[in-house]
């Protein structure tokens, strides 16, 4: 569907509104979420590239932080978190300069500050990573609670926290990641994006806290909340893979490989 929704965005972009202009960047970000998610990278960087072009043209800071979060994507996937690192804190630093006078505003700039925070610790950075996390939480703590309907950052202290599990599994804190997210739960998120997102992050500190059982559980659950971010994923797939190799008497693999989750292809 993202085909189509790029045309009628770029469509309604002609009016040269910077509203319009706003909307097609959104679109565009959205498209590299889910490119960068399938492993299209490529791709990926094609429509980062254009989201970055559309929110400068809306002349929106919270356009804009939107593009760097999703460049930061890419680039981090290129394997350049050193660049995803100063892309986000400009950004930040854009929406701070606002005043942070609205909710929304407030809202973008806590979730730069997580942005920040996970590329830093890619970077290898964890002082930074840290402390930007830090800032993080008790940004989101003084947020009112979200409204209904859609908007550019829906930023909550649970979603922090799962930020924070993924900061410190990258830093190589396993232990210390399953300790941040063990009272996270499903409800507290909106999307079954962000819920099989709790389960796939999770999934990953405990594989890399070497627990299979619990990361196979985590799976589990994560495709019946989400079932493509596990089915999807490459770098998921592979933890499944890794899984069956390794330890295939784990309960759960057999339920896994039942759901239909097959090895990435090489």
């Amino acid at each position: 569907m993202l085909p189509n929704l790029l045309a009628i965005a770029e469509a309604c972009a002609a009016s040269r509104e910077a509203a319009d202009y706003a909307r097609l960047a959104a679109c565009y970000d959205l498209a590299t979420e889910a490119l960068s998610k399938i492993g299209r990278h490529s791709a990926s960087r094609i429509t980062a590239d254009r989201s970055t072009t559309y929110s400068r043209l809306s002349g929106s800071p919270l356009a804009a932080a939107a593009s760097a979060r999703a460049f930061s994507i890419v680039l981090r996937h290129e394997g350049r978190a050193d660049t995803a690192q100063r892309v986000t804190l400009h950004a930040a630093s854009q929406v701070e300069a606002t005043g942070l006078t609205t909710p929304a505003q407030a809202a973008a700039f806590a979730q730069m500050l997580c942005t920040v925070s996970y590329a830093a610790a890619e970077a290898g950075d964890r002082d930074r990573a840290l402390e930007m996390i830090g800032e993080a939480e008790r940004a989101a703590a003084l947020l009112p609670e979200p409204a209904a309907g859609p908007q550019s950052f829906t930023v909550t202290p649970a979603s922090v926290t799962l930020y924070k599990v993924g900061v410190l599994r990258s830093l190589g804190d396993a232990g210390a990641a399953v300790h941040a997210g063990r009272n996270l739960r499903a409800a507290q998120f909106r999307t079954a994006e962000r819920r099989g997102r709790l389960h796939t992050d999770m999934a990953r500190a405990y594989w890399q806290w070497g627990k299979p059982e619990q990361t196979a559980h985590a799976l589990l659950a994560a495709h019946r909340a989400a079932p493509s971010e596990v089915r999807d994923r490459p770098s998921i797939r592979a933890i499944v893979t890794d899984l069956t190799q390794r330890h295939p008497r784990t309960s759960g693999i057999r339920e896994l490989a039942a759901a239909g989750v097959r090895p990435p292809r090489t």
